[in-house]
Formats: structure tokens, sequence, C-alpha cells
């Protein structure tokens, strides 16, 4: 069949609350111009982040009731561990609250201020928490992964060329692990290719660093390999995961994204002397390595998610639907990063707004229209969160290398008809955009700044 139909049933449903544009004015200048800072009652369509965010299904719900919740040793953590070590392969399995835990154990223990972490791109927390130890994340993805509307297939692939001279200037003895975050979610949630991954881990083995994988969206990306690479048309997605994985030394995941969680994630290991590192962290900040941090219930339904990711009809939807969205966008006159990425509809916003600077933040500008045209929440992906201070001179930052808005998709939530009232707010935005006017920040904490900043209109 031609139509691509959500492959699921609506059993629950929760009331969206439509507010006029009085009420959202009012809101977004109470958050100071900040979405994040504006309460989800207020918001009409949410994509602010697909973490967390989406559908449990009835099995997951069926499971959550008969949650072992036992301190120690809970049957729950069990049955998670079984399903996480039959996808990755690796040897222990260390359950976190979610994927920025996993990140600070691990970082905690392998991190200080002589220490450097190449990456295709870093995320926000992922960086963040390398930054915290005064250690340097360092991006080294592929050029094309700058150029917006190239449409190439895997435009979030580690440059190796990049990577082997890295290693030579700052020395493999001050890079404690290597990194490879799948789907690239920081470029345009553009997927990485197998080839790609096996030369990160050649190149990373040979100079013995061991290689880690952000999995926060390891299925999206293997769906892409199938699709796209040579010789996997015709496996299965679990075993594409299950050869991406095998190439990996550790992983850390969220849970909330490719396990269809709304809580929970995961650090997996095979070096012993590392995994009892990290429980020993764990134990400190989780709880007790059978449930760290975790109710038991949530492992039931991240062990069931974790399966339910890898139906190939449901990848088929998610990537149909997302596509959908980027193209509506695109015909309206919105520019987006090319081609569609999985979880994400990320739009060009230094190429919409023109006219606003990036010290002025174009694309925060386009996510308060967003929210005064249609109630619409959305998420800069830039200046906002990447900009860095120049050392050399404290009052003035350097930009990102891009200028984002990122449409995250929650799993199992939206419909056609909500993506086309989505559009049919979109062209207002259109409409009005020359008419937009930038902000500058008056309120930012020292890390993470996106999530609590506040703004003024410039």
């Amino acid at each position: 069949m031609k139509t691509i139909i959500e492959p699921f049933k609506i059993k629950v449903v929760e009331p969206i609350k439509l507010s006029t544009r009085k009420e959202r004015e009012k809101c977004l200048k109470e958050a100071g111009y900040n979405v994040f800072l504006i309460d989800a009652e207020h918001i009409t369509f949410d994509f602010l982040t697909d973490s967390g965010t989406g559908a449990m299904s009835a099995e997951q719900w069926g499971r959550m009731m008969v949650g072992d919740e036992s301190y120690a040793g809970s049957t729950s953590f069990r049955r998670f561990e079984k399903v996480v070590r039959e996808i990755t392969g690796l040897k222990h399995i260390i359950p976190t609250h979610q994927g920025r835990a996993a990140e600070s154990i691990l970082f905690s223990v392998t991190v200080d201020k002589t220490k450097y972490i190449p990456n295709n791109c870093h995320f926000d927390t992922t960086r963040a928490n390398i930054e915290f130890r005064k250690g340097r994340a360092v991006d080294l993805v592929v050029d094309e992964c700058h150029d917006t509307q190239l449409d190439a297939p895997f435009k979030g692939n580690m440059d190796l060329a990049k990577l082997e001279a890295f290693i030579k200037k700052v020395g493999a003895k001050n890079i404690p692990m290597g990194f490879t975050t799948v789907t690239n979610n920081t470029g345009g949630g553009q997927p990485v290719s197998m080839a790609n991954i096996r030369g990160t881990k050649k190149i990373l083995a040979r100079h013995g660093i061991p290689f880690f994988i952000d999995a926060c969206r390891f299925a999206e990306n293997s769906y892409f390999i199938k699709l796209r690479e040579k010789g996997y048309e015709g496996k299965s997605v679990k075993a594409i995961a299950r050869e991406m994985f095998s190439y990996a030394d550790g992983v850390t995941m969220s849970g909330k994204k490719d396990a269809f969680g709304n809580i929970g994630g995961f650090l997996a290991l095979n070096d012993d002397e590392l995994a009892m590192k990290a429980r020993n962290m764990l134990i400190l900040t989780e709880g007790f390595p059978t449930y760290g941090g975790l109710a038991g219930r949530d492992l039931e339904a991240l062990a069931v998610g974790l399966v339910e990711i890898l139906h190939e009809d449901y990848l088929k939807y998610r990537i149909a639907s997302t596509r959908y969205l980027g193209v509506g966008l695109n015909a309206i006159g919105i520019p987006t990063i090319q081609p569609p990425g999985g979880h994400a509809i990320y739009i060009d916003a230094k190429a919409f707004l023109p006219h606003i600077p990036a010290r002025e933040y174009p694309g925060q500008a386009l996510c308060a229209a967003m929210y005064l045209e249609g109630g619409i929440r959305a998420v800069e992906i830039g200046s906002v969160m990447f900009g860095k201070r120049d050392p050399r001179n404290a009052r003035r930052e350097i930009p990102a290398e891009m200028e984002l808005v990122r449409m995250a998709i929650p799993r199992r939530v939206y419909t056609q008809s909500h993506v086309d009232y989505v559009l049919e707010s979109m062209r207002d935005v259109v409409k009005k955009k020359d008419e937009l006017r930038g902000y500058r920040i008056v309120y930012q904490p020292p890390f993470l700044r996106h999530f609590t900043c506040r703004f003024e209109k410039a």
C-alpha cells in the first residue's frame, strides 16, 4: 500500500489544550522568552524533545504491573539485563535513571583536565558532563554535515582522517575513549554508516583507545543503514544493531528515546575494572547496581520497549512520518536540513531568518514565533545551546557552526492531522518572518544554559 499508517491503535487519550494568542504572549513573556520555562499545560504541540515523551504500549503498561521492586537483585533487572545484553552483546549492564547519569558516571571515573573525548558530534549533556570535569569534548564530524542542503546518506559520520590526525596531535594516552553518537543529534539527526563505525573502531583500536557508542537512537540508525548502505538491505534491523554494537567497547544510552521509556537508561561495558569503578560511583549517586535509580516497573517498561523499537513496521512509519513533516515545511518555504533525520526535523534558522545575526540568536527568535503563532514548542540548537565565550575576549561569544531549530517528534503520540495543523500554523510564521527580531540573554547558568536562561528582545 502507498499509504503508510500508524502501526498501532489508540487506547488511551490525553486532551490537547488550544490557547489564544493573547494567552501565549503572556506565557512567553513570563518565561523570559525561553520555551523551556513554559508550563506544559500552555503548549499545544510539544516538539521540544523526543526524550521520555513517547507513548508506551499496552504490553509495557502490563509489564509495569508485575515490576519487582526489590532493592537488590530484582527479577525486573534480570529481565532488563537479558534484553540489553542480547541486543548489545556487552558484558556489564548498569542501569541508570537516564542517559546523562550514565555519562556522568562514566566520565567521573575516566576524565580530568588532561583528557580529550573525540566524537562525531557531542550532544549537550555529553559535552557538559565532559567539560564539568575539565575535559575537552571535540567534534570531528564530516564536513558534509555543515552543508544543510546537501542530500547525502550518512552526514552523521565521523571524519576518519580528522580522527587519525587528532590522535596524533594530542596523544592516545590523553584520550580515554572515542565516541560515536547514533544518530548524530547535534548534526541534524543524521545517521552513521556501518562502514564508518567499523573504520572508527579500527583507528581507535590501533591506538589502544576504547570505542563507545552513544546509542540513544540506535534502532533508527540501524534502519537507515538498512535503507541506504549497500549489503544491508536484506538484513534485519536487529542483526544490523548487533553488528553495530559488536564494534563497541561500551555504550551509553538514554532509554527515553529508542526504548520507549518515560525514564531510564544504562551504561554497558566490557572492561571489568571500569565496570567496577562505574558501579561504585553508581552506588553513591543512583542506587544499588540492580536498580540504578529506577523502579522495577521502569526496568520492565524499558525491556519491552527495547524489543518493540526493533519492529520494522514501526521504524518504517517513524521515518516516513518524520519525512512528511520535513517535506511539508519545505513546501511552504521553510528550509530544513537535508535529508530528513529519523527523530526530528531541523529548521535552518540562519537561512530562514538571514536578517537576524548569530549574536541575536535567530533560532531562539524562531522558537518564540512558533509558540506565538501555533502554541508549538521546539528547541534551539545553535548559538544559545553551543555558543562559546571567546577565551581572548570574555565579552565576545563564538557562535555555533549552525543555527538550527529542532522539532523532535515524540514516538507514537501525534497523528497526520496533528502535523497538518502544525504546518498550517507554520504558514503564519512564514508570512511574518521579515518582522521577527532577535534576542539577547539577560540570565544564564554556567552549564547547559539553554534549559534555564532568560532573554529579552534585542
